[in-house]
């Protein structure tokens, strides 16, 4: 069973930086893509950042291009999503999941193509 786990949500000041962790279990970490989305209340789930962790190439939501940056440690089986600038409309639960779709598809970050969601991790930004 797939399973990933978030970590590094917290309170920061607008303008902050947070680094969010995701641990994977249960799957072959080169044969995925990986994304991170959040969900803020009242709102759907918005994808942010994917990435591929066989040849490690990036897509990124344009909300977040330029301040968020993804990367991946395959020996650990972690992705990670580096959040700077953080501003208040930022503050949401922070999600990854995998997809095994081609890119194409997993790229346009529609959390219809990826599954296998973690709990998720709390990042509130205030003012």
């Amino acid at each position: 069973e797939v399973q990933f786990v978030e970590s590094g949500g917290n309170l920061v000041q607008t303008g902050g930086s947070l680094r969010l962790s995701c641990v994977a279990s249960g799957l072959n970490f080169d044969d995925y893509t990986i994304g991170w989305f959040r969900q803020a209340p009242g709102k759907e789930r918005e994808g942010l950042s994917c990435i591929s962790t066989s040849d490690g190439d990036t897509c990124y939501a344009d909300s977040v291009k330029g301040r968020f940056t993804i990367s991946s440690d395959g020996a650990r089986k972690k992705v990670f999503l580096q959040m700077n600038g953080l501003k208040r409309e930022d503050t949401a639960i922070y999600y990854c999941a995998s997809s095994t779709r081609p890119w194409r598809i997993a790229s346009a970050l529609s959390p219809a193509n990826y599954g296998s969601w973690g709990q998720g991790t709390q990042v509130t930004v205030a003012s």
